[in-house]
């Protein structure tokens, strides 16, 4: 295993369940399917953490993060999961994981996280 890639997390996936109409309602995160994924990198992205919204009287700071996968291995994620990180810091997946292709395989996958908080 190369030192690049010696962090693990574990990937929570929520049931997505609907009302007695058939809408969506929210994620039951107390649920959530675990999954651990080992052997990935997980870096912060360079941009540092970013200014956003106001939650009551506190303005909203997200941190942005990477998730990388090593050559030749996919991960399932989608962008409706969480992941856990070793320190037990939640994070959101931020859109779709990008799954990059050689030769018609997957050589790696990344996946950028971000964390929100008031």
């Amino acid at each position: 295993m190369s030192v690049f890639f010696m962090q693990s997390v574990t990937r929570l996936r929520a049931p997505a369940p609907t009302d007695r109409y058939g809408n969506a309602v929210d994620r039951d995160w107390s649920a959530a399917e675990e999954t651990p994924i080992p052997e990935i990198n997980l870096q912060p992205e360079p941009s540092g953490p970013g200014v956003g919204a106001m939650v009551g009287d506190r303005q909203a700071v997200t941190e942005r993060w990477r998730l990388i996968s090593p050559r030749g291995r996919d991960v399932d994620l989608v962008s409706t999961d969480r992941v856990r990180t070793e320190d037990g810091e939640i994070l959101e997946l931020d859109g779709e994981p990008a799954r990059y292709h050689l030769s018609g395989r997957v050589h790696h996958v990344e996946a950028r996280l971000k964390r929100v908080s008031a």
